[in-house]
């Protein structure tokens, strides 16, 4: 069964937008911020339903996503945390997977932490109406 939207998707994409049109140098205010997060994670686990994987974006949410075997106590195996920044720059093209593993903006613990094949979730830019 797919993660339940908590995240209205017209507010979703309209927070997804404006933090895209700002630049790095002039950031959205926090709920802004908080919006886009939060609806880009879910629309992380509606795509890749499951619970083998931990994706945390501190301060603001976490999902569990990933089809394979489920944890039920304590620390996942399979944890990805990241900041706000960092997400939302893969979550819409504008890092890729490979160089924020590298560079260290991205931690991964665990065999199946490689989310490439998932990013981006959306293209560069303000998203357009509709799902994605």
């Amino acid at each position: 069964m797919p993660a339940r939207r908590r995240i209205d998707t017209t507010a979703g994409r309209a927070a997804l937008a404006a933090w895209s049109a700002h630049p790095p140098s002039d950031p959205v205010d926090r709920a802004t911020m908080a919006t886009a997060v939060r609806f880009t994670l879910e629309e992380l686990a509606a795509r890749a339903p499951g619970n083998s994987v931990e994706v945390r974006v501190p301060p603001f949410a976490a999902v569990q996503c990933v089809a394979g075997p489920r944890h039920t106590r304590g620390t996942p195996p399979n944890v990805v945390e990241m900041a706000p920044e960092v997400w939302l720059a893969l979550a819409v093209g504008r890092s890729k997977w490979d160089k924020a593993i590298t560079s260290g903006s991205v931690l991964a613990s665990g065999r199946r932490t490689d989310l490439s094949g998932l990013l981006p979730l959306f293209c560069d830019g303000p998203p357009g109406p509709g799902p994605a």
